[in-house]
């Protein structure tokens, strides 16, 4: 693809997703939009498939039919259709094509403005300034269900003639079928020339055998039946001489060449049968040195059988006998010699060369008289003529398309281009991206980024690139189903797990049971990475609880079921008192020390705090609040930058150009948490409250403890109560103790 580097065109540029885009406002930009370097489209590559767009206009710019766009097919529709319209802004507004924009001063034009004319006069809609797509779609269905409709196909059963339709059908079922543009299977030119052509090469192939009947008919009509008895059991008969010959060579193969008696004793363990296998692949008849081959079973003086064929091959070789051997050799012959047998070959050899040569053997079946009834009459002429007035009709129909793909370029062609050359449609909000199929609910929010996914385990490996919570769901509605991948972009992921269920309304406002099948972790909110360390302590600290619960539980059912032990086979002597464990004592007062000790050094460290002014305390604790949380405010903070729309996009088969950020407004305003509405009144009334905690109470105490603490403290009440051990001096005490020091005479307080 060229571009034009000497294009003086202005383009306007707006800047989203962390790159510049251009702005497509002016019918200028379209005219040259071939002048644009593609490095600066945004998409350079999407599927034809999986879109918010009617996939039958992107069809239409698929040239190549591999089911993607590329920037040639973009531009050539854009060429194609400004080139066709008075002003190419005419695209920009989209909707129902104008007549009066259709550019009737080229041919092209004028065959489509006036066969836009006659639809909407077939319609009845004669004298509206506007065509719509529904109105071409409509007269072109109507128009190929006709039965002449411009393809050059007949269906078989629209012709009335019934010679002629039993002639189509024979042809379409000879050489193949066309379907038509009613969806109907039919005859087309080719393939009735392709018929006609079989049938002449047959009927000259027939020629040949009656022009040397006696070398490739030496039987005449008896020929073909007799080469058929040959040919079926011409290998056995090779095989029969060529023993005979191997048993003259050498008397000692004499054993081997026939079959040993153990194979005759095994068959004869079984049930016998002539059609038997085993039976089968022994040889025609018994082999001896330059025997005969015995044709048929011959008999003694006593009736008792002195020779014989193999049962399997009896059928067989008696046909051959009768069909072959009986015509071709003269009198009766109850045997064969190997000179014979060669002469035999040699009289049919001719016949079964000339047979295999034979064109369109499936022509058989209509047998010569047939063939040449069909090369005599006027069949291919009746066809042709039929076709030829189908395909006559061909200039309204390609008139008739092209109407429609006018029609749905205009209607389509602008909202693709802000959604490929650049996502204007995804950044301004105004209107969903053509790759938003629908907005899911869940969990107290609406998600609008979701797209279409077809096998979500590849999807996934490619979008986790994107540094966005993602929920992979699959839809289900009444005889339908359909998997998407939905981005969180606000709120938190506490209550988002595989399982969840929620509800989807696609595009069309229809609504889908949603389930989440997979999800890909990311942050999703500075404001929940704050809370995440305090939230995982709160949720280790719980899981540790349950183990400690669940070890107590199973050790107290241990106690309990040896206790029932021991009370079941407890002795009648009562056992004695144990005794206090001296060693047992010591180890708890030394425990207790410890408590004591770590109790006193946490009252000390926090009285150490409280000798601070409050103000101080507060940014202390602030202070250790930010210390835990910055680490992963920071990674989310990271995470969130590179928000990234183009890995979601090229999992489905995009090909994109840019970079496609997802900042965080901008994903606040893609995801949209629940909020009580500013004008909604309140009730005080509680229905069904909570039964009441200790657990506020306790943390209001401990505040209102720490500050009494911290007041006394800062007047000195500790200090004076603990007799100095504790808390600091008061105020004024401290100061007076300071300028003491200062002239070296320090007292105590």
């Amino acid at each position: 693809m060229s571009i034009d580097s000497a294009s003086t065109h202005a383009w306007r540029f707006f800047r989203a997703g962390g790159s510049d885009q251009v702005a497509l406002e002016r019918g200028a930009d379209l005219l040259n939009l071939h002048t644009l370097d593609p490095k600066l489209w945004v998409a350079l590559a999407c599927p034809v498939e999986g879109l918010e767009l009617d996939p039958a206009t992107l069809r239409l710019m698929d040239s190549d039919g591999d089911g993607r766009l590329r920037v040639p097919e973009i531009l050539a529709a854009v060429r194609w259709a400004t080139g066709l319209l008075r002003d190419p802004e005419s695209l920009m507004r989209g909707g129902d094509l104008p007549l009066a924009m259709i550019d009737d001063s080229t041919a092209e034009g004028k065959a489509i403005a006036a066969s836009a004319r006659e639809i909407l006069a077939g319609l009845g809609k004669d004298g509206q300034a506007t065509i719509a797509v529904a109105d071409t779609m409509a007269t072109a269905q109507l128009f190929a269900e006709t039965r002449f409709n411009g393809d050059g196909v007949v269906p078989a059963d629209q012709i009335e003639d019934a010679a002629l339709r039993a002639l189509a059908e024979r042809v379409m079922a000879n050489a193949g079928a066309t379907q038509d543009r009613s969806g109907k299977a039919g005859i087309a030119q080719p393939a009735i020339d392709t018929f006609f052509e079989r049938c002449a090469a047959y009927d000259a192939w027939y020629k040949e055998g009656e022009a040397n009947a006696s070398t490739l008919l030496p039987l005449g009509d008896r020929t073909v039946a007799a080469a058929a008895a040959l040919a079926a059991v011409r290998t056995k008969v090779d095989d029969y001489f060529a023993r005979c010959r191997l048993a003259a060579f050498d008397a000692r193969a004499l054993n081997a060449v026939n079959r040993r008696e153990e194979e005759y004793l095994e068959l004869a363990a079984g049930d016998l049968s002539i059609t038997a296998q085993e039976v089968a692949g022994f040889p025609l008849a018994r082999i001896e040195a330059w025997r005969p081959l015995p044709l048929a079973a011959q008999r003694s003086q006593a009736h008792e059988t002195v020779e014989g064929i193999n049962p399997a091959w009896a059928a067989a070789v008696e046909t051959f006998r009768t069909a072959t051997v009986a015509p071709l050799l003269g009198g009766d012959p109850l045997q064969l010699t190997e000179a014979q047998w060669e002469t035999l070959k040699a009289k049919l050899a001719a016949h079964e060369a000339w047979a295999a040569r034979k064109a369109a053997p499936d022509l058989e079946s209509l047998g010569i008289a047939g063939v040449r009834g069909l090369l005599a009459g006027g069949g291919r002429a009746a066809l042709t003529a039929l076709v030829a007035q189908d395909a006559a009709r061909e200039p309204e129909m390609s008139a008739i398309a092209a109407v429609e793909r006018l029609a749905r370029y205009h209607r389509d062609l602008f909202q693709l281009l802000n959604n490929f050359v650049a996502f204007r449609d995804f950044y301004s909000r105004e209107r969903p991206a053509v790759f938003q199929v629908g907005t899911l609910f869940l969990d107290g929010r609406s998600c609008d980024l979701c797209v279409r996914v077809d096998d979500a385990g590849k999807h996934a490996a490619l979008a986790g690139l994107a540094k966005s919570y993602l929920a992979y769901c699959d839809l289900a509605r009444p005889g339908e189903t359909m998997t998407i991948a939905a981005a969180f972009t606000d709120g938190d992921s506490d209550n988002l797990m595989v399982g969840r269920n929620g509800v989807f309304y696609d595009r069309q406002g229809r609504d889908w049971d949603a389930t989440i099948t997979k999800v890909i972790e990311n942050p999703i909110s500075i404001r929940q990475a704050f809370w995440s360390p305090y939230k995982k302590a709160v949720r280790l600290v719980e899981e540790m609880v349950a183990k400690r619960a669940a070890a107590g539980e199973a050790a107290a059912d241990a106690r309990l079921a040896g206790g029932a032990e021991a009370v079941a086979h407890a002795d009648t002597k009562l056992a004695e008192p144990k005794k206090i464990d001296v060693g047992t004592v010591a180890a708890l007062g030394v425990a207790f020390g410890a408590i004591g000790t770590l109790l006193a050094t946490i009252v000390g460290g926090l009285l150490g705090i409280l000798a601070l002014p409050f103000w101080k305390v507060v940014l202390a604790v602030g202070g250790i609040l930010l210390l835990i949380s910055t680490p992963s405010m920071l990674i989310a903070w990271l995470k969130l930058r590179q928000r990234n729309l183009g890995p979601i996009l090229d999992a489905n088969g995009w090909a994109v150009n840019g970079r496609v950020q997802m900042n965080v407004p901008f994903g606040g305003s893609l995801t949209k948490v629940a909020t009580i509405p500013a004008n909604a009144g309140s009730s005080l009334q509680v229905r069904y409250p909570e039964p009441p905690t200790a657990l506020p109470k306790f943390v209001l105490s401990a505040v209102v403890i720490l500050f009494l603490l911290s007041l006394l403290n800062h007047f000195g009440v500790i200090h004076t109560l603990s007799g100095g051990r504790l808390g600091s001096v008061a105020g004024a005490d401290a100061s007076a103790a300071k300028v003491r020091s200062t002239r070296g005479r320090t007292v105590a307080p």
